[in-house]
């Protein structure tokens, strides 16, 4: 059954670990069946340049006008190209991407095959693909960090590589998204990266045997001075139980406050996120959903929580996005959590997956913005924290970690009932960091 998928996933195509994300498991309508593939060439339609019988019957009567050109130019590829037959699929899959472009939207456009089901998988736990986070905002796909015991650790990939060739070609020049989508690929394949690394005179090169990747969507663990703390670094299917097996072990070690990180978390379902948010706050709206003719969804908590009273401290960067700027948002109004890092990514739309027929990826549609409680609209905005702590490029490559330190010592301040320590952000640029598998 072919059926949408309501998202409102990371900011990027990416942000995603390199073997996709953004699934989709919230399901809110169903599609008419679509024939699959574009008419072939036939007789000439007197009357209508260009149009074949089959091409004008494949086109709705009240766009049989507005399709002449599209027909024309169809036919005119067909006839005149040089390099003979074309590819129709290629073709069809161009003119559908080409539509969804021109609308302008940087989260509408269409999701190819292969990229629709490398992104529907991330949210299922499950990955194929060399297991490292990277930057998609530098001039190359840049390795921020290996995840621990992936093929990319082992390996040998560190932070700060940059990716300048993959597999012989060279990635002068091609968008860090598009090198990204090269390293993707099946279980037991290799790929051969070429990279630059600071303090070598010459070029690396490492060729990497993908593998199946399962990663937890939330963890749990104790601190130091009784603070418990949450990973949450995808909003998946499977995120919600997680997250209450975390914070049922937490809980039974009485911890004083908690820290939830969620840098680099770029979204997933809308539904999880409420989920998510309930266990925390108690009642009231997590977010609304606003739609371009004026209506208006609430989505209220769920008031079934398990840690809705506990000081909380989050932890938010540039690569946090969407449902977790919900998550954050919501507890930002109301007062539930101080947040600590820097300025998330700023996507506050709503998006549908749309399955294609024949296996053909997806149209990816925005369909809403969402406001937090206080109806505060932070598409292409982002949420500020209330204390700015940067991570710097010396900070990933020595491992330190100056953000979940200035969140340890806010959560302290709290319970002690001291002023909350400020930071000031460093001069130097920081990584924004996309999960990739």
């Amino acid at each position: 059954m072919n059926n949408t998928t309501k998202t409102i996933l990371g900011a990027f195509v990416g942000l995603i670990l390199l073997a996709g994300a953004f699934s989709g498991g919230f399901i809110v309508g169903h599609l008419m069946p679509a024939t699959g593939q574009l008419p072939a060439l036939g007789d000439v339609i007197p009357g209508v340049p260009g149009a074949q019988p089959e091409q004008q019957a494949a086109t709705p009567d009240e766009l049989e006008t507005l399709f002449v050109p599209f027909w024309e130019a169809w036919n005119v590829v067909h006839d005149q190209f040089v390099e003979q037959p074309v590819d129709d699929q290629l073709l069809m899959q161009g003119a559908i991407r080409g539509m969804m472009d021109a609308l302008g939207d940087q989260q509408t456009f269409y999701m190819e095959p292969q990229v629709y089901e490398n992104e529907t998988s991330s949210l299922q736990g499950q990955y194929e693909g060399i297991g490292a986070y990277v930057d998609t905002e530098a001039d190359y796909l840049t390795i921020v960090s290996p995840i621990e015991g992936s093929p990319a650790e082992k390996a040998g990939l560190l932070p700060g590589d940059k990716v300048i060739a993959i597999d012989g070609e060279d990635m002068t020049g091609v968008a860090p998204e598009e090198a990204r989508l090269k390293v993707l690929g099946p279980e037991g394949t290799t790929v051969t990266l070429k990279v630059a690394r600071e303090g070598e005179a010459a070029p690396l090169e490492f060729t990497i045997t993908r593998a199946q990747i399962e990663i937890r969507s939330a963890e749990g663990k104790m601190l130091e001075d009784n603070l418990g703390y949450i990973d949450i670094n995808t909003f998946g299917e499977h995120t919600t139980q997680e997250l209450r097996s975390a914070l049922d072990d937490l809980l039974k070690q009485n911890p004083r406050g908690i820290i939830i990180d969620l840098r680099n978390n770029p979204g997933g379902y809308l539904s999880t996120s409420v989920e998510v948010a309930s266990e925390f706050i108690d009642q009231g709206v997590i977010l609304y959903e606003q739609y371009g003719d004026g209506r208006r969804d609430e989505h209220k908590a769920l008031s079934n929580g398990q840690a809705t009273d506990i000081p909380l401290v989050v932890l938010i960067n540039e690569g946090s996005a969407s449902a977790s700027e919900i998550l954050a948002g919501a507890l930002q109004d109301y007062d539930r959590a101080t947040l600590v890092g820097v300025k998330s990514f700023g996507k506050g739309s709503v998006q549908n997956w749309v399955p294609l027929s024949n296996n053909q990826g997806a149209a990816r549609v925005t369909i809403a913005r969402w406001l937090t409680p206080d109806e505060r609209l932070i598409d292409h905005i982002g949420l500020t924290p209330d204390v700015i702590v940067e991570m710097t490029p010396e900070d990933f490559e020595s491992q330190r970690d100056p953000q979940l330190d200035a969140a340890v010592q806010t959560l302290l301040a709290m319970l002690e009932g001291n002023p909350i320590p400020t930071s000031q952000p460093t001069s130097l640029p920081a990584l924004t960091a996309t999960p990739v598998q």
